[in-house]
């Protein structure tokens, strides 16, 4: 079993966008973080779950249960009703990497459950300034 936490954090908005990433498996931790010019918080919300997924792929068994957590209602309701007004590009590169894997289960948190993430999306953010 695999759990990924995501998180965004924007300076403006759109602004400069941090990226933070943090993978938990049964042997080890994966912390992994980015950086994009301007985005919109939403924007980097989701570009942190693609990002993330796409090293999910890239590093372990598709056969794995992947259980995703974040702390964006907007993300995690756009995977639950495979819907979004707005980022329907991004949903659809999204769950392009989700259908990788033969369980993944999207859970919301509150920020203060997701504090690895968003730690690392912050330390990504101070890079930029």
């Amino acid at each position: 079993m695999i759990k990924i936490y995501t998180d965004a954090a924007t300076k403006g908005n759109p602004g400069p966008t941090g990226l933070g990433i943090l993978i938990v498996d049964q042997h080890h931790q994966q912390q992994l973080s980015q950086t994009l010019e301007a985005a919109t918080n939403h924007e980097g919300e989701f570009a942190a779950a693609i990002a993330g997924f796409q090293y999910l792929v890239k590093h372990y068994n598709h056969n794995e249960t992947v259980l995703f957590y974040t702390d964006s209602r907007l993300l995690s309701d756009a995977i639950g009703k495979n819907y979004t007004k707005h980022y329907q590009s991004q949903l659809t590169t999204l769950n392009q990497l989700l259908s990788q894997f033969s369980t993944v289960v999207t859970q919301w948190v509150s920020e203060r459950d997701n504090h690895g993430a968003h730690n690392l999306a912050n330390q990504a953010l101070q890079k930029l300034e």
